[in-house]
């Protein structure tokens, strides 16, 4: 299952928020650290999962340490389904 989930947000990702379908984003490159995604579409992202894995994600969780890679974010959407 996390395989898929990552596949899925790398092309979510890609195609919603960097507006560059083409663009691969592996499961351990940082979003957040290496400037990729910038604070203002964190909140794009956070909807992003929200909607497609029907989880709640919190304030709180809007950081490097939630979001940088697609590894931890996986981890975070399987430890709220």
């Amino acid at each position: 299952m996390t395989q898929e989930m990552i596949s899925t947000l790398s092309k979510k990702i890609s195609q919603s928020i960097l507006k560059d379908p083409s663009r691969i984003i592996k499961a351990d490159e940082a979003l957040i650290s290496s400037g990729l995604i910038d604070s203002f579409s964190l909140v794009d992202l956070a909807l992003l999962v929200e909607d497609e894995f029907g989880v709640q994600i919190d304030d709180t969780e809007l950081n490097a340490d939630s979001f940088d890679t697609l590894e931890q974010l996986a981890s975070l959407i399987q430890s709220k389904q």
